[in-house]
């Protein structure tokens, strides 16, 4: 058996990037339990890994830091070890820098002086080279990402955009470096040590050099980056002796009701799952313009769902292009628009629930958060993966609901009814 106490303690600026994280500590055999937001005491379940999700990738970075070490003392209760600091395998915040300035008051706090960022995450085709982000083939500001409404990338030199964020001196950990193993990395981190570097960008073209790093990390107080790294963890426990097989790491029990989706996120992905719904399900736009003069969008979009979602799921939707996004901005403003478009999904999230929606898929990290909140989700229990980065998931309630929480450039042409079919059928997981 596992230990008793939590070893592992995460903390994830959105809450579809928790999702991401805690599904991949499952596939390693971690039993792992999500939080939505700090929680006043330690949900009634066995634990492995604790994820606490936050909203705090788009605040201010003196609110980011503030929830941040809040979260990490929390974690620092519950008895866990070691903790991981998770951001989104684009590395976007804003622009006074989040990731860097909360990765500095972490290591601060936990009297740390190094740790590595890397939100390689090649399954989903996020690889760092030299320091460079790329997003399949092109860099990172080529990938659509330079286009994001709230977070725009700009600059794939990750070291060059850390280094903006944080007063601590940045490095880089090399791909020539990693490839050699784990002895050279080890070496390697010393030398940047020695050097005064206190992050290091670390290369990863693989999934063999996220375990090579996560083994090489093993006795760092913190790591950061994307759900990527946290490959290797798992593993670093069990050789430890602190973890064992554990085949109920995704076990969830089935979730009776009806079925909807909800989607926010402008992204290329979920612009092109919108559109693969919409060719044989019913959906329906919700127009921001329309939000901002007063229409009851809300009434109108429960309106359309009273007249199917007995008989077939609905998608209700503010997926746009990015030339949209940008006319609605410049009306609205940025933050203005954001709002109202998360205000309204979770109005309707509400709505749905109460007419016995149980199973809900939703895309976009600011809209999973708004929709979870106005759902007063408390804490997850993660199962399976359903896409790479994307698992079912159970609240941890008497009544309880099945959600899948999808990053807005996640999953394939078809997850809205992939996703939709993995929680009506909601089983018993088993980690390889």
């Amino acid at each position: 058996m596992s230990q008793a106490k939590p070893m592992l303690g995460c903390i994830a600026d959105d809450f579809t990037g928790a999702t991401d994280l805690a599904n991949m500590l499952v596939r390693g055999g971690m039993r792992t339990v999500q939080t939505i937001g700090i929680p006043e005491e330690m949900p009634a379940v066995a634990a492995d890994a604790l994820v606490i999700a936050l909203k705090s990738r788009t605040i201010p970075a003196a609110d980011a830091v503030a929830q941040s070490l809040a979260a990490l003392r929390w974690l620092q209760q519950q008895g866990c070890t070691q903790f991981f600091f998770k951001y989104c395998s684009t590395f976007d915040s804003t622009a006074a820098g989040n990731i860097g300035q909360v990765t500095e008051a972490l290591l601060h706090e936990l009297g740390a002086d190094f740790t590595i960022a890397c939100p390689a995450f090649p399954e989903n085709g996020r690889t760092i080279y030299r320091g460079y982000l790329f997003v399949a083939d092109g860099l990172l500001n080529e990938s659509g990402m330079e286009n994001h409404p709230l977070t725009p990338m700009t600059d794939a030199n990750l070291v060059r955009v850390l280094q903006t964020q944080t007063k601590a001196k940045v490095g880089l950990l090399r791909y020539d470096t990693v490839a050699l193993g784990t002895t050279a990395i080890t070496e390697r981190i010393a030398a940047l040590r020695a050097d005064g570097v206190s992050m290091a960008i670390a290369d990863a073209v693989s999934d063999r050099d996220l375990h090579v790093l996560g083994e090489a990390c093993a006795e760092l107080k913190l790591i950061t980056g994307g759900s990527g790294i946290a490959l290797g963890l798992p593993e670093n426990f069990r050789r430890a002796g602190l973890l064992h097989a554990v085949t109920e790491a995704a076990h969830l029990p089935k979730v009776e009701g009806l079925s909807a989706v909800l989607a926010g996120s402008a992204s290329k992905a979920t612009n092109a799952q919108v559109a693969a719904w919409k060719t044989s399900r019913p959906a329906l736009r919700i127009d921001p313009l329309a939000l901002a003069d007063g229409v009851d969008v809300v009434a109108q979009a429960l309106a359309f769902a009273d007249q199917h979602i007995n008989t077939a799921p609905v998608l209700i939707y503010a997926t746009a292009t990015p030339d949209e996004v940008k006319a609605v901005q410049q009306k609205l403003g940025v933050e203005q628009a954001g709002h109202l478009v998360e205000q309204a999904l979770a109005t309707i999230a509400r709505g749905l629930h109460a007419r016995g929606v149980r199973r809900f898929v939703v895309a976009g990290g600011e809209t999973s958060g708004a929709v979870v909140q106005a759902l007063e989700v408390r804490a997850l229990r993660i199962g399976q993966q359903i896409d790479p980065g994307v698992p079912a998931t159970v609240t941890l309630d008497a009544q309880p609901i099945a959600l899948a929480l999808k990053s807005g450039n996640f999953g394939s042409v078809d997850f809205f009814e992939k996703a939709l079919r993995h929680l009506e059928g909601t089983q018993t997981g088993s980690t390889a």
